[in-house]
This record gives structure tokens, sequence and C-alpha cells, in this order.
């Protein structure tokens, strides 16, 4: 057969037969005399079982090292590792599933609110803490559902759930509550009120305390120019007190190393107003 036959009798493009050529899956075969490659029963096979591999969820390079050990000792391993994978998507898709149906039943009833579309972890905590009167906490939740619908992976749990955590210690509550209303205060201050470094140095330590190493372990994401585009909703000084203590919190992973072995975040991490938390309504 020619490379053409072989391909249509397989269902994939001349490409796509060159292209496994290429990346040493299957096996260049004999050649005529006129240098036209010369396929046959056995090339249609190693091509099939490319094809069937593939389709199982192996990449090029699996496919190859799988065709290549005679003895079968990769594929169990190899599949199993696809299995698995399989079985994690599955998960996530019943629990993004049942979100749905949650979403659905509160539309069809005109029940469906504005924190709703957020992810369930963070439309958990909202539905627990409320700062009302507060510019700055306004700006704060905005950021969270901001950040939250950008997505992305997380290590561990998710950070919502250790801010959850910090709105359950009064004493913890009460530290948010305090650092909005000194935000809110300098809604008029110059941006050189000796008071904008002092919150952000309570922010920055706040945040490194409590935040840093169990809801962003390692963030690599403490940017000021991360920020910046989000800071033109706040007043002059709200918004250098915000700049100030991104740039401690940057300071601080730099210095001890903490993003040694994260790769860097493909989207900005939520500014230190994010860190104070709101005391649960009553």
């Amino acid at each position: 057969m020619r490379i053409g036959e072989l391909a249509a009798l397989l269902g994939v493009s001349t490409r796509t037969v060159r292209h496994y050529h290429h990346q040493g899956v299957l096996p260049e075969p004999a050649r005529r005399a006129n240098g036209y490659r010369e396929y046959g029963m056995r090339d249609a096979i190693a091509l099939a079982r490319v094809r069937r591999l593939v389709q199982l969820g192996l990449s090029l390079g699996e496919a190859r090292d799988a065709i290549a050990d005679d003895q079968g000792r990769e594929l169990p391993e190899i599949l199993a590792e696809i299995d698995a994978d399989l079985a994690r998507q599955e998960r996530e898709i019943r629990v993004k599933r049942a979100r749905l149906a949650e979403l659905i039943g509160k539309a069809e009833t005109g029940a469906l609110g504005p924190d709703d579309t957020v992810s369930a972890e963070l439309a958990a905590y909202l539905q627990q803490v409320e700062a009302p009167g507060s510019g700055a906490a306004a700006w704060d939740r905005d950021l969270l559902v901001l950040v939250d619908s950008m997505g992305g992976s997380h290590t561990g749990e998710s950070p919502w759930a250790t801010f959850a955590a910090l709105t359950a210690d009064s004493a913890l509550a009460a530290r948010g509550n305090d650092f909005y209303q000194r935000l809110d205060e300098l809604a008029d201050a110059d941006p050189a009120d000796p008071r904008v470094a002092a919150l952000a140095d309570a922010l920055a330590g706040f945040t490194v305390e409590h935040l840093l190493s169990d809801a962003f372990p390692g963030s690599s994401g403490w940017d000021v120019t991360a920020v910046e585009p989000f800071l033109g909703e706040l007043a002059p000084a709200q918004a250098e007190v915000v700049r100030q203590a991104v740039r401690r919190i940057s300071e601080h992973v730099s210095a001890t190393g903490a993003d040694r072995d994260q790769a860097p975040r493909s989207r900005p991490e939520p500014g230190p107003a994010t860190a104070s938390r709101k005391a649960p309504a009553s």
C-alpha cells in the first residue's frame, strides 16, 4: 500500500501518518526502488494501535513508549493513570452538574442572586459575611468575585475556605472590620497621610500571618502591577494602602523564598484588602 491508501484505510490523513513517523510513534516502512514508502498489513496494524492508544488519552510519547515495550509492561501503568484522570474528571463533572441544577432551580423560582453565579465555595463564604455601608468592603467583595470568576486551580483546599475559617474567629473578624473602617476613613485623605503606611503594614502583616501559607501557599503573584488596574475604584489614599501592602507582601515572599517551588500564577492575586474579613452577620 502507498501512504494514501494506508491513511484512507484507517481514516486518517497522510499528514497524520507522516507526523507519526516524525515523532517515532510509527516505524518507517521499507521503501520501493523509486523511494516511495511501501506499507503492509503490519504497518496498518501498528497505525491502528497508535490511533486506539491516542483515542484512549495517551500522548504520542506515551503511545510510542507503550508500543516500543514488547512485553507490554508500561501500557497497564499508563492506562491506569488515564483511568484515574478520567475518574477525577467524572467527579468534577458531577459536582458541576449538581451546582448547575441548584442554579437552574433558583433561576426557575426567581431566587437567583448575584452571588450565586460564583463558585460554590465563595458563594457560601459571601453568605456568611457583610459590612453594610463600607465602600472598602464593597470593593474587596467585587475583587473576590472577579478573582473567583477568572478561575485557576489552587494548591490544597479552596482559599475561600480559609477566609471562612478566619470569619468564624470573632477576634480575627473584628480585626477585619477594623481594617475596613480604617480604609473608609482614608476616603478623603492624602496619599502621604501617615495612616496610609500604618494600615499597609497592618494589612501586610495580617495577610502574611493568616493567609499567605494557607489560602495562597507559595504564591508568586503578589505583584503591584497585577492589582494596579483594580485600584481606580478606590480613593487615592486607599489605593496607596493596597499598593504598599502588596509591595510588603511581595518583599516577604521574595525574602523567605516562599515561591521557590511554585510556577507563576496566570491571574492576579486578590489585593491585601481581601485579607480583611467581615464579622458574621448576626
